[in-house]
């Protein structure tokens, strides 16, 4: 009681005014239509607002029931997902490529195990024999190269990285078509080397470098990365810097390409060489 007397005691002044304000304000809408009208609209504004902020709260407290719902709805769709994948993937997925009159075959693999650090890189992919990958099959992330099978097992492959000395491309220029080899010189997990580009060949810094196609593995016109660099050596050649599209630090999800004509062309060229 004590409490409730310092309280009044210490705002009497205000709480006078308060009473005051309330009386007048109800005598001004009470004697007043267009008064009475604009503060009914006022109070239902107020009211709307508090309302709003009160469901905004209780939708709040409520997320915690709708997440348990939506993860029961992806466990299921998930399910039902991996059902159908198991059967669809046991098998390529066929394209022919009218341009250059070659059919491949491609299908989606996840990156299992990575290496960057080494001079030799691997890394491992989660399909094998049994899901119709074999050796020498393109591996690409996105749309650039970042590999070529070397072992499968039937339900694993292992890929040679990019990043790895023994790893060969033949590459071009796509501004000029002059190609050469590309390698990876075990420094920069950004950049590999294109040699072999005589030194009279107009280019410059941003070119784009792809895939010529002329190896059995990789399909023509497969981007590489772009020029970032060069330099002319002793002989009659550029080493020229290639900054590398593939992140290989990323590297989670890619595409293998298998080449149905590759035991063909391997057969006709090996009787001339």
């Amino acid at each position: 009681m004590r409490n409730l007397l310092n309280f009044l005691a210490r705002y009497n002044n205000l709480l006078i005014f308060l009473i005051l304000e309330g009386i007048a304000i109800f005598s001004l809408t009470s004697g007043n239509n267009y008064h009475n009208t604009r503060f009914v609209k006022v109070i239902r504004g107020i009211t709307r607002g508090f309302e709003g902020k009160i469901s905004n709260v209780r939708s709040y407290f409520n997320l915690r029931e709708v997440n348990q719902a939506l993860a029961a709805e992806n466990a299921s769709l998930r399910n039902r997902l991996e059902k159908q994948v198991g059967i669809e993937d046991l098998l390529f997925f066929s394209v022919k490529d009218t341009s250059y009159r070659q059919q491949y075959y491609f299908t989606d693999a996840k990156v299992t195990d990575n290496s960057i650090n080494r001079q030799k890189n691997f890394f491992l992919l989660n399909k094998g024999t049994g899901q119709g990958l074999a050796k020498d099959m393109a591996v690409v992330s996105g749309n650039s190269v970042a590999g070529v099978t070397v072992g499968c097992s039937p339900n694993y492959s292992i890929v040679m990285s990019l990043l790895n000395i023994d790893f060969r491309l033949s590459a071009r220029i796509k501004s000029n078509g002059y190609f050469g080899s590309l390698s990876w010189d075990g420094r920069d997990v950004e950049h590999a080397i294109l040699s072999e580009i005589p030194q009279h060949v107009t280019f410059g810094i941003g070119d784009t470098v792809e895939t010529t196609g002329y190896s059995a593995v990789f399909p023509e016109g497969v981007s590489i990365g772009k020029v970032s660099g060069f330099e002319k050596t002793g002989g009659d050649f550029f080493k020229i810097e290639v900054a590398l599209f593939t992140d290989f630090r990323k590297l989670r999800f890619v595409k293998v390409i298998g080449n149905m004509k590759k035991a063909e062309q391997i057969k006709l060229e090996s009787q001339f060489r």
